[in-house]
């Protein structure tokens, strides 16, 4: 598993040609405060059962909080065998603190 900062994974957004899977793990009241334009949110609680929606190919960045509920996940998306996992690292909160001042903390 590959591990961005909130910068690494703005540069990477903007050079890519291909478009990731942002795949947003925290719940449902923490997405609709503030979230990572294009994301798509699925709760932590809820991977196992919508894991065969996602694609093991696709490049997917996964999303929390602080980045550890998201290394979870992609842990767990690698042994399901997703060949192109990526973890933010600081999560959502350093995007903010980094990337997108703008954005909401909490």
């Amino acid at each position: 598993m590959k591990n961005f900062t909130a910068t690494e994974l703005r540069d990477h957004l903007a050079q890519t040609n291909t478009v990731p899977l942002l795949l947003d793990v925290r719940e449902p009241w923490e997405f609709e405060r503030c979230r990572i334009e294009g994301s798509t949110l699925i709760p932590m609680g809820q991977i196992r059962s919508s894991i065969n929606d996602l694609d093991p190919d696709q490049e997917t960045i996964v999303i929390c909080h602080h980045g550890i509920r998201s290394r979870s996940v992609a842990t767990y998306l690698e042994q399901m065998d997703f060949s192109n996992v990526i973890n933010l690292d600081g999560g959502v909160d350093r995007w903010a603190r980094e990337v997108d001042l703008e954005m909401t903390v909490y």
